[in-house]
């Protein structure tokens, strides 16, 4: 069996999913991480062979000397595997250095630097966004010039919609010239804003070739719920595989991969699962926005597993280990809602509603983590707690995650 080594930052509870996933397949599993080894969970102790610590897992020049010292140890390492997308360009460094099959420094660059992942798509006749990459609050005033108002900003090297702001007008573009101006050594993505509605597409590839997709809708989007801090927000993964929305989208989907890919597609570098987010206008067309060579975030993995019956983090570690992926029929719909508060504060000082929520989902309801009072507010978008809901069709699921989004109410305080 392959020597496969994870890299696990901190051993949490989503890391730690992808962990016994590889414990479980039965290769040889090494991990290089953060944290002690008294920190690997004791269900999965056993099955690991190695445990090399550094001070900063997002450092290639460490990460290469943990790799090498593991494989001096431990016999050569056949596949370097890590779930944020932060990692992958460092990880993707490392194989290079060492001769490791999997996705290339070049390649990762072409999707994890937006700009140069735009440039790639454009040349490919992929349908994308105008953009530009300001390195001055001139190059931003030429793109509103262009475009007009409003405009998206965004880091080069984004996270999710993290840092993503949108630019209406010219009292908000002089915030951003007195707050934090684009420079050479700190450029920002400027985008025009697109009207439509947000979705994701999740594909398989292996060597470059699709052989499964699954796709998730918003409600709203990822920039809105940045903007309206109290909105509760949602993901939903329809019932229906032939839906015509993500059907006409296919064509598209495998042509910025093969894009993004490039001359790699047919070797282990292609063997991914990808995370696409993109936009359907109200004439139909769509465009490609942001592309992660990584499995998604915001629960798109569990709730690909409840909809296809199938562990999604296990058939994920099959997929890198041994280029081998089955492809799994739909058979429910799934949801995830999340929970956040309004009003200011740092905490949360009330939650309402739970009860009257897990009533009325019923049996949809499979798991919920509700927030608690005392609780810090949380600094990301998915709030301080979530629900995920499955049912046989997909307006069993809408109705499933309305009745969270209406019941549960958090304050901060």
């Amino acid at each position: 069996m392959p020597h496969v080594v994870f890299i696990a930052p901190h051993f949490l509870e989503n890391t730690n999913r992808y962990v016994r996933a590889f414990a479980k397949l039965g290769v040889q599993l090494s991990v290089i991480s953060e944290d002690v080894e008294d920190r690997v969970p004791g269900d999965v102790h056993a099955a690991i062979s190695g445990h090399y610590r550094v001070g900063h897992c997002l450092d290639a020049a460490q990460l290469t000397e943990a790799t090498r010292a593991i494989a001096a140890a431990l016999g050569p390492v056949d596949r370097l595997v890590g779930v944020l997308e932060q990692l992958q360009t460092p990880m993707a460094d490392v194989r290079g250095a060492l001769g490791i099959a999997g996705l290339q420094p070049e390649t990762a660059r072409n999707f994890r630097d937006k700009d140069r992942m735009k440039a790639v798509l454009r040349a490919a006749g992929v349908p994308v966004a105008q953009s530009v990459l300001a390195t001055s609050l001139r190059d931003v005033e030429a793109m509103i010039e262009r475009v007009g108002y409003p405009v998206i900003v965004k880091p080069q090297a984004g996270l999710g919609a993290k840092a993503t702001h949108r630019i209406e007008s010219a009292e908000q573009l002089a915030q951003l010239a007195q707050l934090a101006p684009p420079t050479r050594d700190a450029p920002v993505q400027v985008e025009e804003f697109v009207r439509a509605r947000e979705h994701t597409c999740e594909t398989v590839t292996v060597r470059g070739t699709p052989v499964w997709r699954s796709g998730t809708r918003y409600f709203p989007s990822p920039l809105e719920v940045l903007e309206t801090p109290w909105v509760q927000y949602c993901v939903l993964l329809p019932r229906e595989t032939d839906d015509q929305t993500w059907r006409n989208f296919d064509a598209v989907n495998g042509a910025a991969l093969a894009a993004l890919f490039g001359d790699a597609a047919k070797t282990a570098a292609g063997t991914a699962i990808t995370h696409m987010e993109w936009f359907l206008r109200e004439d139909g067309t769509a465009l490609v926005n942001e592309v992660g060579a990584r499995p998604p975030g915001v629960q798109i993995m569990p709730l690909m597993s409840l909809a296809h019956d199938t562990s999604m983090f296990a058939d994920w570690a099959r997929l890198m280990a041994l280029d081998e992926f089955t492809p799994r029929r739909r058979v429910y719909a799934a949801g995830a809602a999340f929970f956040r508060g309004s009003g200011a504060g740092s905490r949360v000082v009330a939650v309402d509603g739970v009860a009257a929520a897990i009533e009325a989902c019923g049996d949809a309801l499979v798991e919920m983590r509700a927030p608690k009072v005392g609780m810090p507010r949380a600094d990301s978008y998915e709030g301080e707690g979530w629900a995920i809901v499955t049912s046989p069709t997909t307006e069993g699921c809408k109705q499933a995650l309305l009745a969270l989004i209406e019941r549960v109410q958090v304050r901060y305080g």
